[in-house]
């Protein structure tokens, strides 16, 4: 099996050299081994891993994140890649309709046709997905959903940036912290997990700005199992997460009935 110096890994990969030093000091990519001369040294199975780091890193996960991931004794590594590639292939086609859209603005621009308005923002994610989550709500609850759904949006906007980015900081640690208790092997009816699950929900309510009973909490754990992009960002977060967190949720929700 070849074996490459730290350098050559650099080159390969196109990062430097101190990335890799960093990675070695935090334990998040050891190498094969070092030699007496102290220079690391790096087999395939490293070059795997910091294949997997690269990607996660692309998909905007922490290192913590990643580390915890990668060091889970259930890690798949081909379950994972393909996961990792139906997200980047979705990445990818957005994409190429933003390139789409960029071409045939110029191209209109240049005086090849009309500006069509509602052509301008094809392939920007926010709306669009706001729109798709918005119609398999109502299609899923009945129009009953469209006032809190309005109501919900109207405060989202509201938000100003500084706060917005202070709520998705304050769920990312619920969310690691209620994956580590999953990694920890702890069931998801635990009422050990009724703090953190707490907390979860308190975090529901002040999003929705007004309160989150538990028969509403349930139907959110319902929608967080039955629709396949946030099983993707829950699969993301730790493998597994997707089934065991709703599964909680519901758990939480009955013991407060």
């Amino acid at each position: 099996m070849k074996v490459y110096t730290v350098s050559e890994v650099a080159a390969l990969a196109g990062i430097s050299v101190r990335t890799l030093h960093y990675y070695d000091e935090i334990g998040l990519l050891k190498p094969a081994h070092v030699g007496d001369n102290r220079y690391r040294y790096y087999r395939e199975p490293e070059l795997l891993r910091l294949q997997q780091i690269l990607l996660h890193r692309e998909l905007g996960m922490t290192l913590n994140e990643i580390g915890a991931i990668l060091d889970d004794p259930h890690f798949d590594y081909l379950a994972t890649l393909r996961t990792q590639r139906e997200r980047l292939e979705a990445e990818g086609e957005r994409c190429r309709q933003l390139v789409r859209t960029i071409d045939r603005t110029i191209g209109e621009l240049e005086g090849d046709g009309i500006v069509k308005h509602k052509d301008l923002y094809s392939g920007f994610v926010p709306q669009e997905k706001q729109a798709e989550y918005e119609a398999w709500l109502v299609d899923r609850f009945g129009e009953d959903a469209r006032l809190p759904i309005a109501a919900s949006r109207s405060r989202f906007e509201a938000t100003d940036p500084g706060t917005a980015g202070r709520h998705m900081e304050e769920l990312e640690e619920i969310e690691t912290a209620l994956a580590d208790a999953m990694q920890a092997n702890t069931p998801p009816q635990a009422r050990s997990l009724d703090p953190l699950i707490g907390r979860h929900r308190d975090w529901v309510a002040a999003m929705w700005g007004k309160a989150c009973p538990a028969d509403a909490y349930a139907t959110l754990a319902d929608i967080y199992g039955a629709h396949p992009d946030f099983a993707r960002r829950f699969e993301a977060i730790r493998p597994g997460f997707s089934s065991w967190l709703p599964t909680a949720m519901k758990a939480w929700a009955r013991r407060q009935t």
